[in-house]
């Protein structure tokens, strides 16, 4: 699978800068306690949470009880299942935006992405790359330029809308970010689109103010395609580590958040945020960035990050 194998080529500088590696900690010989300290302390240290590398090593050593490994190597299995199992538990990971019901009618309103995060997460080139991914199943997508304070972004959201021939709805700098949503959404309902995405602009999740007019955005859209066709999409720059659980945390708050993208997770050091967002927070991944181009914008399988973060060179012969 091509997700797979770009996944596993981004992550090999994940492995090697998480502290050390935790797949270097799987290795042939018998385990001791040392080993379960060494396992939690790497843990840990790659931001995933104390609590959570607590749960995550307590259960490993009932699991491995239970299946008699006594092998580091033998763990390595047991490690990779349980990560799967965490993450897939959480109701929507990795599971794509679906827009089939706003389509079977042309009078069903469109889905509504509302794409939020702090200045630099990557949200402007997110919500262009998902306009193309949904332009290529066929879709009618609009783009809105609700980011009205930097210019820069209105003008990148705008080349992507031309690369893709989408229409961008945007107002001069400075505008009402809300009134550019409300007009974006009348254009995307008279042209029966399927979908309309709104860049929004970077919000330092401890500024109220900020936030309160996050929530007007929210608010207009709400009232004019109601709640269940909005999804209030959180994009976190995966560098950021447990500083992007803090944001997921302020951001729930303030907004019922549908979903994270995982932005540039290529370029952490630390692979543990996104234990830490589906355990801790039970927000579902639907997206990981793995790069700049268009195709790096694949749809999060946990079962394959498991393995990825694992692999030794020898998971190619699991069916994958």
């Amino acid at each position: 699978m091509a997700f797979f194998a770009k996944l596993k080529e981004s992550l090999k500088g994940v492995k090697e800068r998480w502290s050390g590696g935790i797949a270097s900690l799987f290795t042939g010989e018998p385990f001791d306690p040392a080993f379960w300290e060494e396992l939690e302390e790497r843990l840990i240290a790659g931001d995933v949470g104390i609590a959570l590398s607590e749960r995550i090593v307590g259960d490993m050593k009932s699991e491995a009880k239970k299946r008699g490994v006594s092998t580091k190597a033998g763990l390595k299995d047991v490690f990779v299942s349980m990560i799967s199992d965490r993450l897939s538990a959480v109701e929507g990971m990795g599971q794509p935006f679906v827009c089939a019901s706003a389509c079977a009618s042309a009078a069903a309103p469109p889905l509504v992405l509302l794409m939020v995060g702090v200045n630099g997460s990557g949200k402007t080139t997110s919500a262009g790359k998902l306009a193309m991914q949904f332009l290529r199943q066929g879709k009618k997508v609009v783009l809105a330029a609700a980011d009205t304070f930097r210019a820069a972004a209105t003008e990148q959201l705008q080349i992507w809308g031309e690369r893709a021939g989408v229409r961008v709805v945007a107002q001069k700098q400075g505008s009402d970010s809300a009134a550019v949503a409300f007009d974006a959404w009348q254009a995307a309902r008279a042209s029966s689109a399927d979908l309309l995405i709104v860049d929004t602009a970077g919000r330092l999740h401890a500024k109220h103010n900020l936030m309160e007019e996050l929530q007007k955005i929210y608010r207009v859209l709400e009232r004019e395609a109601g709640p269940d066709r909005i999804r209030v999409v959180l994009v976190l720059d995966a560098v950021t580590g447990q500083n992007g659980i803090a944001q997921a945390m302020t951001f729930n708050k303030i907004l019922p958040l549908s979903a994270v993208i995982l932005a540039k997770y290529d370029n952490t050091a630390k692979g543990g945020i996104v234990l830490s967002i589906a355990c801790d927070l039970k927000i579902p991944i639907r997206y990981i960035g793995l790069g700049e181009g268009m195709e790096d914008l694949s749809p999060f399988d946990p079962r394959e990050f498991a393995l990825a973060l694992m692999d030794d060179g020898a998971v190619g012969g699991e069916g994958r």
